[in-house]
């Protein structure tokens, strides 16, 4: 096999400071980059001409990373067929009280499209709920 790990989850963002209330502050992953990056390689990269990123790395726990992207030089063009589109399917998230998370959450204006579920199978304990720009985070409580 050609891939030796995992790196991380990439997620355009539209405000970063709103982003790192709900990724650092809500879910708990803890800042391990922040910076901005332009120049020849970013606009080479991305394919982005003037290119201008805020890119955050986050980890979570057991250490896998999340990255956020807001893209400065770019910010009116969520739907270029590059890069720069918002949000990914999802994420998934192991939590260990997922009733508490979704009451606190919902609290705090999370939005969700449910109430916590149980599979079918009896293994977990799922919900879904949106971040600050609309993409969706799954939350599962193993059973």
């Amino acid at each position: 096999m050609r891939i030796q790990n995992f790196r991380h989850t990439g997620i355009v963002v539209t405000d970063m400071i709103r982003s790192l209330q709900f990724y650092r502050d809500l879910l708990g992953f803890k800042i391990q980059i922040d910076r901005v990056e332009s120049g020849e390689y970013i606009s080479l990269l991305l394919a982005l001409p003037k290119g201008r990123v805020h890119i955050v790395k986050l980890s979570s726990p057991d250490g896998v990373l999340i990255e956020l992207l807001q893209f400065l030089s770019h910010p009116e063009e969520s739907s270029f067929p590059g890069v720069t589109p918002i949000g990914c399917s999802h994420i998934a998230l192991s939590v260990s009280n997922i009733d508490e998370i979704y009451e606190e959450y919902r609290e705090k204006g999370v939005t969700f499209l449910s109430v916590p579920v149980v599979s079918p199978d009896n293994f977990a304990k799922v919900v879904y709920c949106r971040d600050p720009d609309g993409s969706f985070v799954e939350l599962v409580q193993e059973l």
